[in-house]
């Protein structure tokens, strides 16, 4: 299955049904009076987030979404049916954007979340309605109510717990693979990922999920590259595991890149819990391994652990690391959930 995360999407609601002008004839009735029923309602279209499904790959192949409109009135003062709403099933995750693709209409963060997109119009009255004391014989009916067209842009953002950054061939995908049952491609060249990839990992009896987006360079805040599109998939997770390849000869300038690039796309990802490994330390001996922690805690300011992805060397201790970042993460997230004022 193709992955794509961001789309297109022409949506139109129902048209309401018009009203019926008719009048009641039947043999030995003189004055039958007006029957004409009302129009029918016109169908709403829904965006609901369903399970199974972790790409938008369906909108590429279908992009116009017409809810049903209503059918009019008849008659012996029967009302028009209405017609059948229409819902759009995507991935948990979706962002539902306007088509200046920067205002959010809607965020399906939930499984079975379900938004209204356009409500289909209201039938029309019959003539029936219109029926008075001084006027017994209406001859007038209204049309129905014309159904909201609009264009959207649906954005995936997969729903993580752990996001992984670094350079192309940093070891991102050889971690994923090494730790979940996931398997991404692994290669010795650059750009071997091009879509993200989502492993669940286990440590000590507890799980969260790790995605792997393809690798950052410099400027690709700017479009180089594959640009900083994927980083939105790393936007809700809630620790970042930042990657450095021990064997590069710019290992601090590798490091500036990544965070200068997370600095320039904005959306709070500088300031999430981070976990910076030296990754590949199988290719190195204690003292090269010694010398590039300490230059690069002095560059980060912070601890910096060591790992390898191909022997398996110190990966306990770094889903040790995540794992206590994202319990905290999420329990400060349902505390503030819980302290929020109750809206109705």
């Amino acid at each position: 299955m193709k992955f794509l995360d961001l789309c297109k999407v022409y949506i139109r609601s129902g048209s309401g049904g018009n009203g019926c002008i008719s009048f009641r004839r039947e043999k030995y009735i003189e004055f039958g009076g007006p029957d004409g029923g009302d129009g029918g309602r016109g169908g709403d279209v829904w965006v609901e987030a369903v399970d199974g499904l972790n790409t938008l790959i369906d909108f590429r192949y279908q992009q116009h979404f017409f809810a049903e409109n209503g059918r009019p009135g008849a008659g012996r003062q029967r009302t028009g049916a209405d017609g059948d709403d229409i819902v759009l099933r995507v991935p948990v995750g979706t962002e539902i954007l306007d088509e200046d693709e920067e205002t959010v209409i809607a965020d399906l963060t939930e499984l079975g979340q379900r938004v209204l997109l356009a409500k289909g119009g209201n039938g029309g009255w019959g003539n029936l309605h219109f029926k008075t004391s001084t006027n017994q014989a209406p001859r007038r009916a209204n049309p129905g109510q014309e159904g909201v067209e609009r264009t959207i842009w649906l954005r995936l953002k997969l729903i993580a717990d752990v996001g992984l950054l670094g350079l192309p061939n940093a070891g991102k995908s050889t971690f994923l693979a090494a730790t979940s049952n996931a398997r991404p491609k692994v290669a010795d060249y650059p750009f071997t990922t091009l879509h993200p990839n989502l492993g669940v990992v286990g440590v000590d009896d507890a799980e969260f999920v790790v995605a792997d987006i393809p690798g950052l360079i410099e400027g690709a805040h700017e479009g180089r590259g594959l640009g900083d599109l994927f980083l939105g998939h790393v936007e809700r997770c809630a620790a970042l595991l930042h990657l450095i390849d021990g064997t590069s000869g710019t290992l601090l300038e590798d490091y500036q890149t990544i965070i200068d690039e997370i600095e320039a796309y904005g959306a709070g990802l500088a300031d999430k819990p981070r976990v910076t490994v030296l990754n590949k330390i199988d290719a190195l001996d204690d003292e090269e391994r010694a010398f590039l922690k300490e230059e690069l805690e002095r560059k980060a300011g912070h601890d910096v652990m060591l790992m390898s992805g191909v022997s398996g060397e110190g990966l306990t201790e770094v889903l040790r690391a995540l794992r206590k970042h994202v319990r905290t993460t999420r329990k400060r997230e349902q505390a503030t959930e819980e302290q929020a004022p109750w809206q109705p």
